[in-house]
């Protein structure tokens, strides 16, 4: 019985974990991608 909940426990956290990374993929990946392109078409914005 204590096995099973080990692994479960386990299985939970492992879960959680790739959840919270995939979340800090996200907003890294939108951080590193829109921020130069909102400058870039505020830069447009300014130049027109």
């Amino acid at each position: 019985m204590l096995r099973l909940i080990d692994d479960l426990a386990g299985a939970i956290y492992d879960f959680i974990k790739f959840i919270f990374t995939s979340i800090s993929y996200l907003f890294a990946g939108m951080l590193i991608i829109g921020v130069p392109l909102y400058l870039i078409a505020l830069a447009f914005e300014w130049f027109h």
